[in-house]
């Protein structure tokens, strides 16, 4: 693979001058203000999947945003990978939070500082990169490669599932690739093979038909705000437990083998308070922190409104409350079943003198990747060849719930090639994605595509 992997190092200005592009795109899916962004970003990549030579680039309508389909048959008697990536990034608020601007990419200390950096337009870029330098240094290509990449992912990916259903047989593969999870710590490497999954809801509160003067009113109305602190408090003990009837029943215990496995991963807990800046962790009693962080439910508020917001004091009983809570699940909890226990148990604690409403967002199945596949090996020794470490083997706490869709509707497994670290702050400001694991992303990516014939 020398001829491939001079061309990456040869070429790696270049490949960051692209990379900038496609990140200076604001392709925020959650607001309307950018739709024409978000397809400038898919415009982007079929742009470039076309000067590849393919076999067929096409952009598809959806009744969102579009998605960007590409492919390359090689030889049919060898392995076909489904490249899966997404364009949209998160909104890049609170703004005065960023150093730099979060859609002019600036370099740092090594790091490349820009919303959708690391999550996921400088991830998924990489395996595109990795395709050229085969071709552009005129090496065939080892195996047949199909590229999948949306633009809602952000949102919930409500027009993914739909497609993947009703274009089976041009997805059809064997394995699909996904780069938009974490190593477990610089210089690394590691394949994620368990992601959570996920059930969003909303909960509104209601008292009086309008907001009343707390002197006036207060002691006799009860106050929405506090039905709803009270509400959530129900919600766990003080030992972390979720104390909604019946919501551990499906899941699936942690063998003695995956606790012990979870024992030697290299994880410094003191570094990981201090990197948070807390004192003291909290978490379901009973269990490490990281199997509470990637193998074990939460429910936890992401956010809560009500009442007055604006500066110094106004004596308000507000008319409403609201939160927004999410609930990561493990296998083999459904996330359908989780949001109606979630409904029926805030319904019968909430107070009689409020009315609430539980409003069911997106969510998502819990996924696992069996450790015997073929890919995952080959992605092993990719990672081991490129950063001269044997990887490890984790389960992650966040959701990507296509990955469970995929094995559903195609009956592929995935492999997780997380190029990122989970300090990378997606979704939050100063998003990074380290430029040298942009380029060990590229190298990576192209000796997976080489050594996976063998072990297939």
């Amino acid at each position: 693979m020398s001829d491939v992997s001079d061309y990456i190092t040869d070429h790696k200005e270049q490949f960051k001058d692209e990379l900038f592009e496609f990140l200076r795109i604001p392709s925020i899916s959650t607001s309307s203000e950018h739709k024409e962004d978000v397809r400038n970003a898919a415009n982007f990549l079929i742009k470039n999947l076309k000067s590849l030579n393919l076999d067929r680039v096409e952009l598809f309508e959806t009744d969102g945003n579009p998605i960007v389909y590409g492919e390359l048959e090689t030889d049919h008697s060898k392995p076909t990978v489904l490249v899966y990536g997404h364009y949209d990034v998160q909104p890049p608020d609170p703004l005065d939070l960023w150093k730099t601007q979060p859609f002019e990419p600036t370099v740092r200390e090594g790091d490349i500082y820009a919303r959708g950096a690391s999550d996921d337009k400088g991830q998924s870029f990489t395996h595109v990169k990795a395709l050229e330098a085969y071709q552009k240094s005129g090496k065939e290509f080892p195996v047949n490669i199909k590229f999948i990449f949306e633009g809602e992912e952000e949102v919930g990916s409500p027009n993914l599932v739909p497609f993947i259903e009703s274009h089976q047989e041009l997805l059809s593969c064997d394995m699909v690739l996904i780069s938009d999870t974490a190593m477990f710590a610089e210089d690394t490497p590691s394949i994620t093979y368990g992601l959570r999954g996920l059930a969003y809801m909303e909960v509104e509160v209601t008292g009086p038909n309008r907001d009343l003067h707390s002197g006036v009113y207060g002691g006799a109305v009860k106050n929405p705000a506090n039905a709803l602190a009270e509400i959530i408090a129900k919600l766990k003990d003080d030992n972390g437990v979720i104390q909604i009837p019946n919501f551990y029943d499906k899941v699936k215990v942690l063998s003695e083998e995956e606790r012990e496995a979870y024992s030697k991963l290299p994880f410094d807990e003191e570094k990981y308070k201090n990197d948070l800046g807390l004192k003291k962790l909290h978490g379901e009693k009973g269990y490490s922190t990281l199997e509470r962080a990637s193998a074990r439910p939460t429910l936890d508020v992401n956010g809560l409104w009500s009442g007055y917001q604006g500066e110094g004091a106004k004596t308000v009983l507000p008319s409403k409350a609201g939160a927004k809570i999410s609930m990561r699940l493990v296998p083999d909890q459904d996330p359908k079943n989780i949001a109606q226990l979630f409904k029926e148990h805030v319904e019968s604690i909430a107070p009689e003198t409020v009315s609430v409403t539980v409003t069911k967002h997106h969510g998502g199945h819990p996924a696992m990747t069996d450790l015997s596949f073929y890919g995952l090996k080959a992605a092993a020794e990719a990672f081991e060849e490129v950063y001269n470490k044997e990887p490890l083997f984790s389960r992650e706490g966040g959701s990507i719930p296509i990955v469970a869709d995929f094995q559903k509707i195609l009956g592929a497994q995935s492999i997780l090639m997380g190029f990122g670290l989970n300090s990378d702050a997606i979704h939050s400001p100063n998003e990074k994605f380290a430029l040298k694991d942009f380029y060990r992303g590229i190298q990576t990516s192209a000796k997976f595509f080489e050594v996976l014939p063998d072990y297939g």
